[in-house]
């Protein structure tokens, strides 16, 4: 009888069988199934069957403009119920797996209408669950890990800041004590391979990698969550830290075998540079391209220069945008990163915008007002999201201003701008305010001047009025707490001119609302000064002017713009200029960077050697300019303060506190003084150990020279007398006594 083909192979002759099963299992070939690009699209609306092409159609364009896929239309499924109605789910074959998982990623809880929101899954998923046992097992529960508080530096008892520096290759966080060096709290080393930075609210610190970005918190720094994109080394948040936008010079790769997910880039990513996370969850949300300057964009042109950020945020997080220059602002949703109502908004010519920041009423009223369905008792309706955006002259055409509402899209102001070269967009920190700096140039054309148009932001109607300045304007900021700004001019004709040895002389300028007529005018000038920066307090009133970036000059100056407000007792000065005061002065040599602390008391000034290699180190001053700290150190690379979130006080607790503020003054006073007692102690003691220590080597030296001359067989010789004497220290303290005081008056 012939052996069966089928069977195993086998030995004949007596001769056992040889088991194959291991290699043939290790060799076996895994075939596609070929569903791997088969997705499930559950609550869908159910329909009957004479509907189906409409509704076919409608979820091909919305899979097209909302994810950027292509769906055949053949590749369609849904089943019909005995009823004859659907059952309210899909099946979708797509192009590839690449659009399966896109499709997932992007769609999945995309609201198609008021009452559906798909929920989209692959096919093979669902199949893995077909077989599972129907029975409810309950799962074992999951022992509770304590997490730590994001937040806990703000429960100091002393209410101290903290800052982060980067030394070399340490990064350190840091308390910040007034007398003494800051008191290390943690430490690293190759923390960062590069810089470091804080998010808005000082929740988490960010460090960057050649993997990407990862993000850290808490009492111990635990890494809270990483975000892989390659080379990333730009980093900005939204401002209540909800998402996140990363740059990268290298566009998107995606490698065979590279992980899948939420969190990881897809096939269509490739390419892009830029991208958007969800900071809590670190799921991806959307990339976007973004050319390099000199590279070839479209139409063969090369890229304009790069600017950062790319999106721009609301201050509720609720919208982000982008400006194309010329053509239009796309405005995205968040968290679906969908454009506003599907389309941008077209405008023909635009150069750029800023989205009205939110004031502290504004988010108080958001928080009461939630969703709107159940408003608190009393709680006002928050006004809309408000861009600025300005066109340049085209024609005959003047240039614009204008002021959007959004999502409503409505133009609520508008302001002609004639003779225009340039303008800038300058919102309030607070949204009281919008200041559009125009730079215009004169009818020859051979000079220009500026304008500041000011839209007053929170009365009927936004009135506008225009304060013309003769000279360019280098520097523009806000008082954040107030109705006050700074501008820094110049009129030198080496304005511009990039040359060693030259110092641009400047003339700064205070700006504020004159209280009998309601309207913007100079405060005071002050002339021949080389300042180029303006920073001030973030509670306002108090402001530094710095020279940044120069050779030969270093200047800081500190001043008080509202000198006499505790001598005014609220009533209008007679003379507004007399309100400003310089109150301190100093110099940092080499200085690089400035930047106020939280509570508007202290300065931070430092030189980096990522400019220079000169006396690299930071200062520490306080709000009048006094320098409190100073410390020289090599390789000297960045330091910053962590920022605070708004105060959990209301705002009868502010009142009091402000009314008990002398009292409370009093205490943190005596905590200083106790601070700087403790540090002289420590100092005293530290003199006196190295002085024992002089003593005992020099003691230790004569019996040495001694016990060496005897050996040598010469005389010992006694030393002078002045040398023998023990060093001593004289400490000399003159006390003023005031035994009689008497005043005389003298009438001329």
């Amino acid at each position: 009888m012939a052996p069966d083909a089928t069977a195993g192979p086998s030995v004949q002759d007596g001769d056992e069988e040889i088991d194959f099963s291991d290699i043939v299992a290790r060799f076996a070939i895994k075939f596609d199934e070929g569903l791997d690009d088969v997705i499930v699209v559950d609550n869908v609306p159910q329909i009957m069957q004479d509907r189906q092409q409409r509704l076919f159609e409608t979820i091909i364009k919305r899979f097209k403009s909302h994810a950027g896929i292509d769906v055949p239309i053949d590749g369609m499924h849904i089943p019909y119920g005995e009823d004859g109605n659907s059952k309210g789910y899909i099946f979708i074959e797509l192009r590839s797996p690449a659009d399966a998982t896109l499709a997932c990623r992007l769609m999945d809880d995309y609201p198609f209408d008021k009452r559906h929101r798909f929920a989209v899954n692959r096919f093979t998923d669902i199949e893995k669950l077909a077989n599972l046992d129907e029975e409810y097992q309950e799962p074992p529960a999951e022992e509770y890990q304590d997490r730590e508080h994001l937040k806990s530096w703000l429960l100091d008892s002393s209410g101290r800041d903290q800052l982060v520096m980067c030394r070399n290759d340490d990064v350190q966080i840091a308390w910040h004590n007034r007398s003494s060096p800051p008191e290390i709290g943690h430490e690293r080393q190759r923390w960062t391979e590069s810089y470091v930075q804080w998010s808005p609210l000082g929740t988490f610190l960010t460090t960057f990698h050649r993997q990407g970005i990862a993000l850290w918190g808490g009492a111990s720094w635990e890494r809270f969550m990483r975000f892989a994109h390659p080379g990333a080394r730009l980093v900005d948040f939204s401002p209540n830290e909800k998402y996140m936008v990363t740059w990268s010079p290298e566009p998107i790769a995606i490698p065979d075998g590279a992980p899948q997910g939420p969190q990881f880039f897809a096939p269509d990513d490739e390419g892009n540079r830029v991208a958007v996370w969800d900071v809590r969850t670190g799921h991806l949300l959307r990339t976007f391209p973004v050319a390099q300057q000199g590279e070839q964009g479209k139409g063969g042109a090369a890229a304009p220069a790069f600017q950062w950020p790319l999106l721009k945020w609301a201050g509720d997080d609720k919208y982000c945008a982008r400006v194309v220059p010329g053509k239009q602002i796309s405005v995205y949703e968040l968290p679906t990163m969908g454009l506003l109502d599907k389309k941008s908004i077209a405008i023909e010519g635009v150069v750029d915008f800023e989205w009205c920041p939110l004031s502290d009423k504004d988010k108080d009223a958001i928080e009461a007002w939630g969703d709107g369905t159940n408003p608190a008792k009393g709680a006002r309706k928050p006004r809309e999201n408000m861009i600025c955006f300005w066109l340049p002259e085209v024609a005959n055409q003047p240039a614009r201003t204008s002021v959007m509402s959004i999502p409503s899209r409505d133009i609520v102001r508008s302001k002609n701008l004639f003779n225009v070269s340039d303008a800038k967009i300058h919102w309030h920190p607070q949204g009281d305010y919008l200041c559009v700096k125009v730079d215009r140039h004169t009818k020859t054309g051979k000079s220009l001047f500026c304008n500041f148009e000011l839209f007053r932001m929170r009365e009927k109607d936004f009135p506008v009025e225009s304060v013309e300045l003769k000279d360019p304007v280098t520097a523009f900021a806000w008082e954040p707490q107030g109705s006050h700004f700074a501008v820094i001019s110049s009129n030198d004709p080496n304005l511009g001119v990039q040359a060693p040895g030259i110092t641009v002389k400047t003339q700064l300028n205070f700006f504020h609302i004159d209280p009998k007529k309601g309207d913007f005018r100079l405060q005071k000038m002050i002339d021949g000064k080389t300042f180029n920066t303006v920073f001030w307090s973030p509670k306002g009133r108090h402001v530094v002017v710095a020279t940044l970036g120069s050779g030969q000059k270093f200047d800081l100056e500190w001043y008080d713009v509202d000198f006499n407000l505790e001598l005014r007792q609220g009533n209008a000065a007679t003379d507004a200029a007399e309100d400003v005061k310089l109150i301190g002065s100093g110099e940092h040599y080499g200085i690089t960077d400035l930047e106020w602390d939280p509570s508007g008391r202290f300065v931070a000034t430092s030189a980096s050697v990522w400019r220079h290699t000169l006396e690299n180190g930071y200062a520490i001053w306080d709000f009048k300019g006094q320098e409190l700290q100073k410390h020289v150190l090599d390789r000297f690379k960045q330091i910053l303060w962590r920022p605070r979130p708004r105060s959990l006080l209301s705002k009868d607790q502010m009142k009091a506190v402000r009314r008990n503020l002398r009292d409370i003054g009093k205490q943190f006073e005596a905590e200083d003084e106790a601070e700087e007692s403790q540090l002289a102690l420590k100092n005293r003691e530290l003199y006196e150990r190295v002085l024992e220590e002089w003593r005992a080597w020099r003691s230790r030296a004569k019996k040495e020279l001694a016990e060496m001359r005897q050996d040598l067989g010469r005389e010992v010789v006694a030393l002078p007398e002045q040398l023998e004497e023990e060093a001593t220290e004289t400490v000399q303290e003159w006390l003023e006594e005031i035994l009689e005081e008497t005043e005389e008056v003298i009438v001329g």
